[in-house]
């Protein structure tokens, strides 16, 4: 292990994550610098905030002078579903940074991937050396941006590869706040076919951690995280609404055409969905997280129904900021139903009962 001292530079640091990466952070005393191109209203005087694009060489060499370490969030996420963006900003973006890290004598890179570099694996549950088949445009970027990584560690720069589960934790949006609204007003939620597919999530705040925790040890490596404790779609969803106490239930509905469905209404932009919802929602996936406990001494403090529980009671107390949000980052704020207003009525008759409050 190494020391954290000096300037640790979090790219994308207005986003979900990243604000939440920010704050961990400060909580362990550390120097934080905010690169993005937008500031949080609600950001602490002591996060230096640089504006820029992680595509202009000029204002990353600005963001990276004097910086220690880097931690590497900003992404065009699923959920903005552009396809441009997904190449420029996630892999194109990664390359102008490493080199502005390398040039400025940066001593450590800590790089969020995703899991979508796996694709729909072929077997569970999935190592860092699983073999990576991107099933659609954005994994495929990530995956572009870690082979540069790769690049670069073979010039000498020191990175590790953080690839999480789906992130949860309070303050995330997004399509978890639809799932959210649902719930709140006692409407049925819907898996595919039976449910029974193992899925595993990830806290944001046990993802920060690991993410610190590979940022104080030297040597290029790559690590999955995900939770300890995960079960079935079915059973993490069913945990929630026992939790939120609204009537809600658990329906499913037939796999084979809701992923067609799905998949149409998001190409021509009738649903918020994107591509690896469609692909991944009704399909087990889970990491074997040993290397993670064994090199950066990591483990997760949350399970699934935990995290979704953390997730859900935030959103109740903030509701009403929420919807008046006019958060940039797509898992800051509520998002349009579009036509998952209809699915939500087809599912079954409301029967609303007094939230948690």
């Amino acid at each position: 292990m190494r020391t954290l001292e000096g300037i640790h530079l979090v790219t994308g640091g207005s986003g979900y994550f990243g604000s939440l990466l920010v704050e961990q952070l400060r909580r362990r005393g550390l120097s934080v610098r905010n690169f993005d191109l937008n500031e949080n209203a609600d950001r602490p005087k002591d996060v230096e905030f640089i504006q820029g694009d992680i595509r202009d060489r000029a204002a990353v060499e600005r963001a990276c002078r004097g910086v220690a370490v880097i931690h590497h969030s900003v992404a065009q996420v699923p959920l903005a579903k552009d396809k441009e963006l997904f190449w420029t900003v996630n892999r194109d973006g990664t390359e102008t940074l490493l080199a502005a890290a390398q040039a400025a004598g940066v001593r450590k890179v800590v790089h969020l991937s995703s899991s979508a570099v796996y694709g729909a694996p072929e077997r569970n549950p999935v190592t860092e050396d699983s073999p990576r088949r991107p099933g659609e445009e954005y994994g495929a970027a990530k995956l572009a941006a870690e082979e540069i990584c790769a690049r670069y560690v073979a010039r000498g720069l020191d990175i590790s590869i953080i690839r999480p589960r789906t992130i949860m934790g309070h303050g995330r949006l997004g399509i978890m706040q639809i799932l959210f609204e649902w719930i709140r007003n006692g409407r049925n939620v819907p898996v595919l076919g039976r449910g029974d597919n193992l899925y595993q999530f990830i806290h944001a705040d046990d993802l920060a951690d690991a993410c610190i925790r590979a940022a104080e040890t030297p040597g290029a490596n790559a690590f999955n995280i995900g939770a300890e404790r995960f079960d079935t779609m079915r059973a993490t969803l069913e945990g929630l609404i026992a939790h939120a106490g609204t009537g809600s239930r658990v329906v499913s509905i037939p796999a084979a055409p809701a992923v067609a469905g799905m998949t149409l209404t998001s190409r021509i932009g009738w649903s918020p969905l994107g591509a690896y919802h469609a692909l991944m929602y009704g399909r087990a996936m889970y990491f074997d997280v040993s290397r993670a406990k064994s090199v950066l001494g990591w483990s997760s403090r949350f399970g699934n129904v935990e995290m979704f529980c953390d997730s859900y009671d935030w959103y109740l107390r903030n509701r009403e900021e929420v919807l008046q949000r006019k958060a940039t980052s797509p898992h800051r704020a509520a998002v349009d139903q579009g036509i998952l207003k209809l699915v939500s009525l087809a599912l079954g008759p409301i029967t609303p009962r007094h939230a948690r409050v």
